[in-house]
């Protein structure tokens, strides 16, 4: 039997790759399904004082950037630097904050802070703080709850001063 399409397989729009929580700190792994409320992912551990802020309530982190650390040598797949969703097609280093991300099941968030690099990165390698130095991600604010799941496509509302 020939296998169903499946448009979010080739789909050039950003999209969610992977939704990744853990009871605390890193890796987080990923879950087909999340619920994501005001103080983030349901499910997922803050196990440290500064992650306690609607202001960083959901990490992201694009496939790109991973991409760029597996091809020198780094074995790093979505969720072990911490993030909570991970994305392609949406270079979020390049999108200033206050870019507003709709997610297609309904989420909304609006991008908050460029995310450092933390000190739990060590477990896998010291090298990677410096690494990732700028390109670490960035934290999200949730303007609309709901249910995230993966392969959901991202509309991007570029912030207007």
């Amino acid at each position: 039997m020939a296998e169903q399409f499946d448009s979010r397989k080739i789909s050039v729009l950003p999209h969610v790759l992977s939704v990744n929580i853990s009871p605390g700190g890193i890796p987080k792994l990923p879950v087909d399904s999340v619920w994501i409320v005001s103080d983030g992912l349901k499910g997922d551990g803050h196990n440290h004082e500064k992650h306690r802020t609607p202001l960083q309530a959901v990490c992201l982190q694009d496939i790109e950037t991973l991409e760029e650390l597996q091809s020198d040598g780094f074995e790093l797949d979505c969720g072990e630097i911490g993030e909570n969703i991970t994305v392609k097609n949406l270079f979020i280093n390049q999108l200033p904050v206050g870019t507003i991300l709709e997610f297609s099941g309904g989420v909304v968030i609006e991008m908050t802070k460029v995310r450092k690099p933390c000190y739990v990165l060590d477990q896998i390698d010291p090298r990677l703080k410096d690494l990732l130095m700028g390109r670490c991600g960035i934290y999200a604010k949730v303007l609309k709850e709901g249910l995230l799941q993966k392969g959901e496509t991202i509309r991007v509302q570029m912030h207007s001063a």
